[in-house]
């Protein structure tokens, strides 16, 4: 029974998301958009939840991925599998120079640096239009089916069907995920996070260890960049913003670090409600700067700490009223 419930819990959590949102959202593109920015969330945890790095750099991550696939599909006949493989190995170089540039420096410091990055590779983007598009961006990119060995496996004609074709993606990327913060490796970079002087007494490589979660950070926030695009049809500047990387960061945030299932909590908070707002009000982004003052005030751990103090509070309270009307507990 323990082996059967440690093998399902790495699907747990994602395959209730998946069947939920359909039930609850109208919109296949918001639940799509749901499950995208929850991807770029869990990457960005990877490294501020459990390595203890504040990034600003996730947004050059998410862009390229988005322009890999964009100059993939409208200049190639690369098939999407092979699409996808090749913008996680983008996202995974890309961070790889990143990070080695980043990890130079710690604190601040490194928080300076991979802001400076981000906006270095927004200047570069907006410099090349012949590649990126500029201003404009990559206009036209499709929604092939997913195709092997000639045999479509899912078609993604509509949006409803581009979102199974995502939540299946969401569901492996997650338990993937979940596997290395369980490891060796995951429990390593919590020991550096906590003490790095400590960890290096002990023989770890800790730049070696920021560098590899730097590249598994990268690869998958650059796939869910891809994803987005092929949601969109348009791989826009945008995506390389900083203002992209805020995003990613403040979902992470908002949702809880150093857990993953906080940070779907935070991407499901995240997109319906600015949503939600962006329909009342045009000035929407006031609205959820106070709520985010809110979260910051008296939730400093995220809407996934209230969820478990909720939990905590409300299981005492059913074992006692068992124990009153004499059941064993």
């Amino acid at each position: 029974m323990n082996a059967f419930v440690a093998r399902t819990r790495y699907f747990l959590v994602p395959l209730v998301t998946v069947l939920v949102l359909p039930l609850v959202l109208s919109s296949g593109s918001l639940a799509t958009e749901v499950l995208v920015f929850a991807m770029a969330a869990l990457a960005c945890n990877l490294l501020l939840g459990y390595a203890g790095l504040m990034s600003f750099g996730q947004g050059i991550f998410f862009g390229c991925g988005s322009y890999a696939l964009g100059l993939l599909l409208t200049k190639t006949g690369v098939p999407l599998f092979a699409v996808l493989v090749l913008v996680l190995a983008a996202g995974a170089l890309i961070a790889a120079v990143v990070g080695w540039i980043a990890i130079r420096q710690k604190g601040i410091y490194f928080v300076m640096l991979t802001l400076a990055l981000a906006q270095a590779f927004y200047f570069l983007a907006f410099s090349v239009p012949s590649v990126t598009g500029g201003d404009n961006g990559l206009l036209g990119v499709p929604m092939p089916p997913l195709t092997l060995f000639g045999a479509t496996l899912l078609p993604n004609a509509s949006l409803w069907q581009y979102y199974t074709f995502v939540a299946i993606l969401f569901v492996l990327v997650f338990a993937g995920l979940q596997r290395v913060v369980d490891s060796i490796f995951g429990r390593t970079l919590l020991a550096m996070r906590d003490n790095p002087d400590r960890t290096t007494a002990l023989g770890y490589n800790i730049n070696h260890l920021k560098l590899v979660a730097f590249m598994i950070s990268g690869a998958i926030t650059a796939l869910a960049g891809a994803l987005y695009a092929m949601m969109t049809g348009v791989a826009p500047l945008e995506n390389i913003d900083l203002n992209m990387s805020e995003i990613i960061l403040v979902i992470a945030i908002i949702g809880g670090t150093g857990s993953l299932p906080a940070s779907v909590l935070g991407a499901i908070f995240y997109v319906i409600v600015s949503n939600w707002l962006s329909h009342i009000w045009p000035r929407w982004l006031m609205i959820f700067g106070f709520l985010l003052m809110a979260i910051s005030l008296y939730l400093q751990g995220g809407l996934w700490s209230a969820c478990q103090m909720i939990f905590g509070r409300l299981v005492p309270q059913r074992r006692t009223g068992a124990k009153g009307r004499g059941v064993a507990p």
